[in-house]
């Protein structure tokens, strides 16, 4: 077996990715940081969110574990005490693999006939720098609403407790295969109506965003920011690919809701 280790970058992670990478070559498996089978994040959600946007052209080959350095996350589910025990259960058991969707975004200009895809394990955000952002908003080519606010957020169910959540969108269990749109400050008067609420699209159904006024705004792929001009639309829905995890012992959802946002 191939694999890999993606450190947050402090100091106690990289000593807990030098211990793995030491333990799991004593076992003779092989480091490949090119077509690793399994890619290992050392430190919190963000570094298992980097390291799935280095390994997205392998998504239908790679698997991810997380150990967590820091407070608990989503997706980093082994603490550092823990890393003997998942050396060997990464070395010596047959792991279960976890298939959750990711959402996939293709951004079209206009003028050209260029066309930029994205993957988002959590969300795509598009938020204005100055000004109301008015875009027509069409769910399965049919012309939904046309929002005017400061934005919108549409999400995976894995990415439903972090951003979305912020905005008053509903926690989804990771296994449902949809997304999510949730407005940022929407405008709502007797002029200006939007739905107001979250919208849950299922797999079939795609979202497009067609921007109406001329104001500059940023489209954020989970933790990438790009500087978007001449954006003719954006189109979102849920990707033919799939994250995959390994899983070792039972990963109880809801359980991490709660202790992540009701119990100490």
């Amino acid at each position: 077996m191939k694999f890999t280790v993606k450190s947050r970058g402090d100091h106690d992670s990289n000593m807990i990715t030098q211990k793995i990478k030491n333990y799991l070559q004593e076992f003779e498996l092989t480091y490949n940081s090119e077509e690793p089978d399994v890619v290992i994040s050392v430190g919190g959600d963000g570094t298992l969110l980097e390291a799935f946007h280095e390994y997205t052209d392998r998504l239908y080959d790679t698997a991810f574990v997380g150990v967590h350095t820091g407070h608990l996350g989503f997706y980093a589910d082994w603490k550092p005490d823990e890393v003997e025990k998942l050396v060997i259960h990464i070395a010596k058991t047959p792991f279960k693999i976890v298939e959750y969707p990711v959402l996939e975004v293709v951004v079209r200009h206009h003028g050209e006939q260029k066309t930029e895809r994205f993957l988002a394990l959590n969300e795509c955000s598009v938020k204005s720098t100055e000004g109301s952002l008015v875009m027509d908003i069409e769910i399965k080519g049919d012309l939904f609403e046309t929002f005017r606010g400061d934005g919108l957020c549409i999400s995976t169910p894995s990415g439903s407790t972090a951003y979305n959540k912020a905005l008053g969108g509903a926690i989804l269990h990771p296994s449902l295969s949809t997304i999510q749109l949730a407005e940022m400050a929407s405008i709502n008067n007797r002029v200006y109506r939007t739905i107001g609420s979250p919208l849950v699209l299922p797999q079939h159904h795609t979202c497009l965003l067609k921007p109406l006024n001329d104001v500059d705004f940023q489209v954020t792929i989970d933790h990438k920011t790009l500087l978007q001009k001449e954006v003719k639309s954006i189109q979102c829905r849920v990707a033919e690919e799939k994250v995959r995890f390994a899983r070792f012992r039972p990963f109880p959802f809801w359980k991490r809701v709660k202790e992540s946002f009701i119990t100490d």
